[in-house]
């Protein structure tokens, strides 16, 4: 069974970038981000469907976070730019078969859950 792989999280100071991979499924999904703060829900973060065509943010990261995949090879990147301590989580990636407005917020319509990549922003 497909599982993410999650990678490039790290230690930044507040105002610097990261970018996150998800290593690719073996096929075209649409594929989520989500981070859990500690000792929060999981909350999302952001999506994109499987040809790129629609791309979906939270409020919280619009404009300083961006979604993009490598159509070669399916990788779904997550770059974070103007980090603040309050973006300090362990983020995921996640799949599922097609993207929609409505549900794409929703933790409970993905699946194939990596183990995430941390996230520490200092102040």
């Amino acid at each position: 069974q497909a599982q993410a792989r999650e990678s490039g999280g790290g230690l930044v100071q507040a105002g610097g970038s990261l970018r996150l991979s998800c290593a690719p499924y073996g096929r075209v999904y649409a594929v989520g981000w989500f981070r859990q703060p500690p000792g929060k829900e999981r909350e999302f973060v952001a999506a994109i469907s499987g040809n790129g065509g629609l791309i979906l943010y939270a409020d919280a990261v619009q404009g300083r976070f961006s979604i993009s995949r490598d159509s070669a090879d399916n990788t779904v990147y997550l770059q974070l730019n103007s980090l603040k301590p309050d973006d300090t989580a362990v983020y995921f990636c996640a799949a599922r078969a097609a993207l929609d407005r409505r549900t794409a917020s929703d933790k409970r319509t993905y699946s194939h859950w990596g183990q995430g990549t941390q996230v520490t922003v200092s102040s």
